[in-house]
């Protein structure tokens, strides 16, 4: 059959028609295959690859932008920044506490205060001159139309800081007690306690974030080499609050006299529930002073107006006859 088969291709092709039909087999089996193998789903190793190369790319391209707008402040730093390194420690700690962490955070805060200081001057005398009569205005609405736009836009950035400062240690106030049960719970299961601090911060990231921030700074300073006493004093500084303060003081002192973590993590973590139920008592117990001037101010007016109303009327009537 073969014979047969190759004597009609060499009759009709001639001496070389075997070979042309090889070929030809060859050619449509590899274009019969190309189709396959670009449906072929992609080797997981080479995704990963892949997104790690578009996030490499990505961290350059954002620090690169990091570095030209730092170059751009860094032009005017001396005008940007107090020369006084005791004022510029201040404002740094101050923004550290605001969660602001940047390089450039302490030009960016001047800036904005010279920004819209300018800003709300330039509004200002748009509006004085617009809608103001100069003849007839005293220096005291001068002042009040220009210059208060100026102050308000000057003093805003600060008044900002100062409002996300309170807000942000109330919430790692309030977090710091869950977070103490749940690190003690992980301490106890076996974990490190770098691994416990990792776990809680997963936790938290949801329901109080800038306590779970704080613990994920922790957590990279300790394993980029860091030593722990002064990567605890560090986030005791940033948070501000006076139990994360107590908390890196159990645990350098744990750490400096060899006791066991957990157990000092245990009566902490009891201390921070009785204070916790202390401030909620506390509060409840200033509730009544505090509605006890709404609700004379609401109640006791339409009262004596119900009282006195009628008699006063009366006498008004005597006094008109």
């Amino acid at each position: 059959m073969f014979e047969t088969l190759n004597t009609m291709i060499t009759d009709t092709l001639g001496p070389a028609g075997p070979l042309i039909v090889i070929a030809g087999l060859a050619a449509l089996l590899i274009i019969g295959t190309i189709p396959m193998l670009m449906n072929t789903k992609p080797d997981p190793l080479d995704r990963l690859k892949e997104t790690g190369r578009k996030k490499l790319e990505a961290d350059t391209r954002a620090v690169l932008r990091e570095k030209s707008r730092n170059e751009k402040l860094n032009k005017y730093a001396q005008f940007l920044e107090p020369q006084d390194e005791k004022e510029l420690s201040d404002i740094k700690q101050k923004l550290l506490q605001a969660g602001y962490r940047g390089k450039d955070a302490v030009q960016l805060y001047y800036f904005m205060q010279v920004t819209l200081g300018l800003l709300g001057l330039a509004a200002g005398l748009g509006y004085y001159f617009l809608f103001m009569d100069p003849v007839a205005s005293t220096m005291q609405d001068k002042i009040m139309y220009i210059c208060g736009p100026g102050i308000i836009g000057y003093l805003g950035p600060k008044y900002w800081i100062t409002k996300r400062i309170e807000a942000r240690k109330q919430e790692i106030e309030d977090g710091f007690p869950d977070s103490l049960d749940m690190m003690l719970v992980c301490v106890e299961a076996g974990q490190s306690m770098e691994q416990a601090i990792l776990r809680v911060a997963k936790e938290l990231r949801v329901s109080y974030p800038a306590l779970a921030e704080e613990f994920e700074i922790i957590t990279y300073e300790i394993k980029a080499g860091k030593d722990r006493a002064q990567v605890l004093a560090d986030m005791s500084d940033r948070c501000g609050v006076q139990d994360v303060s107590s908390f890196t003081t159990v645990l350098n002192q744990a750490q400096t006299f060899g006791t066991s973590i957990g157990d000092a993590l245990r009566v902490y973590a009891g201390e921070m529930r009785d204070k916790r139920v202390m401030r909620a008592e506390e509060k409840a117990n200033k509730l009544p002073t505090k509605m006890t001037l709404t609700t004379m101010m609401l109640t006791v007016p339409p009262l004596l107006l119900i009282l006195v109303g009628p008699s006063a009327v009366g006498i008004t009537q005597i006094g008109g006859q």
